[in-house]
């Protein structure tokens, strides 16, 4: 296979991969190969995978490839080279959580998302780089080198699902799985031009993550924790969910399937849209204003959206999101790791971990979530969508956690990640679609929430955006490829 061959592999959707293997027209282990390929000549300039597993991929290559010569289903994820971030447990294969205390860890089970993933075809090529625990809206953390955008190596691809976005964005693979407790699959989907999917709170079920008490740090985040993907395309995120979605008694939140058929797209009309493009206090780069704007006269002009811009009035809930991870953390677990490892952990984390949480912060905080889930429900009885940014500024210069100044404000380090939170807090589904480009070439998001369990709906919406403002033929220029 030569370089073309390969680069027209990588340019594949999973929808198209797995048609393809199905068919019998594409090799899986071809594929698999093309994409590993890819990774070996473009990874050391994005730190998109902290660990790669070449064998173990063309071997479930293999098994795929087997299943279609003896006229088996290979699966609706046929040989579709997937990365999965490194916070969600594979079998066999290290996950670190992106802690010096889990360096050389390697999980006795597959989440249950791997574990479907597989069951359904998917190839996994290794574990994509995050955050330590997740705590961080930025690809950094004590044990790999900071993962870089596509699009520009001297900038932030956003985080925490900072590899797994950056993979999909440079064609490591159609598709790779992220978690998301605050925004950690929308934020870096928008700074690196992608779909990016958070379902319904137990659309899709979280096991181990979040719920083995042996480990402190994993097992956090239970009640604002999502998994969900990063794709090109509404299609394919749609086609990953048709095989991640689905209720598991290991999830005590997973709610019961069969109302929503994943793959199946309807054309939306009279969409009711409640857009805020700042929230009435949020700090947004006038930019990212111009072209959010834009895309929102899209939802107007070419899906027929009646939007209207409500005073929203939300609580400031910004300030009590930390107290709602707490209450999610094993604090003395995290305490003991800290007095181990010290200063090797990352200082937000150290931080965060050394904070003398009270009572009356974690209670405070609870109450606070109460007001924003019953303000979100009592808005959406009047609309479909809530539209907002997802982020309040594009990517910004590795090395940092945010902008220190937004708008002429002078703002803290997440401020720019203060939309996202929202429809983890009220347990919405969620998405990030490509709204635009700024003039110097960096991708923008447009953050559209849904009524709780309806995610077909939001689906619908997502695709019909896309139909008419199109993003997937627009790639990054990548160091180490020939286009």
């Amino acid at each position: 296979m030569n370089a073309a061959e390969r680069d027209e592999i990588c340019a594949l959707t999973a929808t198209e991969t797995a048609a393809g293997v199905r068919a019998g027209e594409l090799s899986p282990v071809e594929v698999t190969d093309a994409v590993l390929a890819r990774i070996e000549a473009v990874d050391p300039h994005l730190h998109a995978f902290c660990t790669v597993v070449p064998e173990q991929a063309r071997a479930q290559a293999r098994r795929v490839a087997d299943d279609v010569a003896a006229g088996r289903d290979p699966g609706p994820l046929a040989g579709v080279p997937m990365g999965i971030k490194d916070l969600i447990s594979t079998q066999g294969i290290r996950t670190t959580s992106g802690s010096p205390a889990y360096r050389d860890f390697v999980p006795d089970e597959d989440d249950i998302v791997v574990e479907r993933a597989v069951a359904a075809g998917a190839v996994v090529l290794g574990k994509t780089n995050a955050s330590e625990f997740g705590f961080g809206p930025v690809g950094q953390n004590p044990l790999f080198p900071t993962t870089r955008n596509p699009w520009n190596t001297g900038l932030t691809p956003g985080g925490s699902s900072a590899g797994s976005a950056a993979a999909v964005a440079a064609g490591l693979g159609p598709l790779a799985l992220g978690s998301d407790g605050g925004g950690s699959i929308r934020i870096p989907a928008a700074l690196c031009g992608l779909f990016g999917f958070k379902a319904s709170m137990g659309r899709v079920p979280v096991y181990p993550g979040c719920r083995d008490d042996r480990y402190p740090g994993v097992s956090g985040w239970e009640s604002i924790e999502h998994i969900g993907p990063l794709s090109r395309t509404v299609a394919d995120a749609a086609l990953a969910l048709s095989v991640l979605a689905g209720p598991d008694p290991r999830d005590r939140h997973s709610v019961p399937g069969g109302d929503v058929d994943w793959t199946r797209r309807r054309p939306v009309s009279e969409l009711r849209v409640a857009y805020s493009p700042d929230l009435g206090r949020i700090a947004v780069d006038p930019e990212v204003r111009r072209v959010t704007d834009a895309a929102v006269s899209v939802l107007e002009r070419d899906l027929g959206a009646k939007v209207e811009q409500p005073d929203l009035r939300l609580p400031h809930f910004e300030d009590t999101f930390g107290a709602i991870i707490a209450a999610d953390t094993d604090l003395t677990g995290l305490r003991a790791l800290a007095d181990r490892y010290g200063d090797e952990m990352s200082p937000r984390l150290l931080e965060f971990v050394r904070t003398p949480w009270t009572a009356e912060q974690l209670t405070d905080a609870n109450i606070m979530r109460k007001r924003v889930v019953n303000r979100l429900a009592r808005l959406l009885a009047d609309y479909d969508l809530i539209v907002t940014p997802t982020t309040s500024s594009a990517a910004f210069p590795v090395g940092f956690h945010g902008p220190e100044v937004i708008d002429g404000r002078m703002v803290g380090a997440d401020h720019w990640t203060s939309f996202t939170p929202l429809a983890n807090l009220a347990g919405l589904p969620a998405a990030n679609v490509p709204a635009g480009w700024t003039a110097d070439g960096r991708p923008v998001g447009l953050h559209l929430i849904g009524r709780h369990l309806a995610d077909d709906l939001l689906l619908d919406a997502c695709a019909a955006y896309e139909e008419a403002a199109p993003w997937s033929h627009r790639r990054p220029p990548l160091p180490g490829v020939q286009e």
